[in-house]
């Protein structure tokens, strides 16, 4: 079981949609274990002040090495430590699925203009960012990532098999899907995925995936490439 631990100034925010559908389900069967921990409860003064401003000037203020490094001392007993922040490498589908093979997760939600360096340092934090933009505080990116990371997770997904054609395995973007009715608008389901014949809707899906990922994502195509190659 996946133990998660998250370090925020805002613990009423989870478990958020994390509660929900798959993952809230996989919550109350106890398939993973959720926890959000107050960082105020570990400040120093009465007014559980938990920031400061900036050594140097500037605007913002900086959430104190002291009072965090409380918290973790507190709640951190082994696994990553990782901290959302656009400084961090992209959460990629690689990296999420490392992250579900981990026992347990200390996730730092930063607010205002970050976390003193320090404390990145002194823990060997793992930085981690959900794409390039800024977010009000790291609790909506925690939750991003940890839907990605408990859908993994063993006996959350009823089928499986899904998780092995989804956009990103094996660098290529998922290929189109189709359901009922045959007929619609005008437009009308591929023949190939009527015709019962196995090897050739998987060539046919295999093509297409290739194609989109060409398109879309040269990026990842070029990836998928030499990994073919390598």
């Amino acid at each position: 079981m996946l133990d998660v631990k998250v370090l925020t100034i805002f613990p009423e925010l989870f478990p958020g949609f994390l509660g929900a559908s798959l993952t809230g389900k996989a919550l109350e069967e106890k398939k993973w274990q959720l926890t959000a921990i107050n960082i105020r409860d570990y400040a120093l003064d009465k007014h559980k002040s938990v920031d400061d401003t900036p050594c140097g000037g500037g605007a913002g203020m900086i959430m104190r090495p002291d009072v965090l490094s409380r918290a973790i001392e507190a709640n951190h007993h082994s696994g990553k430590i990782i901290y959302m922040s656009p400084k961090g490498l992209p959460l990629t589908q690689k990296k999420v699925r490392e992250l579900s093979l981990e026992e347990e997760l200390t996730i730092i939600c930063g607010r205002f203009e970050g976390i003193d360096e320090r404390v990145i340092e002194a823990y060997d934090i793992e930085e981690i960012s959900i794409g390039d933009y800024i977010l009000t505080g790291g609790e909506q990116a925690a939750q991003i990532m940890l839907d990605a990371v408990v859908r993994l997770l063993p006996g959350v997904l009823g089928n499986e098999e899904s998780l092995a054609d989804e956009s990103f395995e094996n660098y290529l973007l998922e290929y189109p899907q189709y359901t009922r009715p045959i007929e619609w608008q005008g437009r009308e389901v591929p023949e190939v995925l009527l015709s019962g014949h196995h090897q050739k809707i998987a060539e046919w899906r295999r093509d297409k995936a290739e194609a989109v990922t060409r398109a879309k994502r040269p990026d990842l195509f070029k990836i998928y490439l030499d990994s073919k190659n390598s």
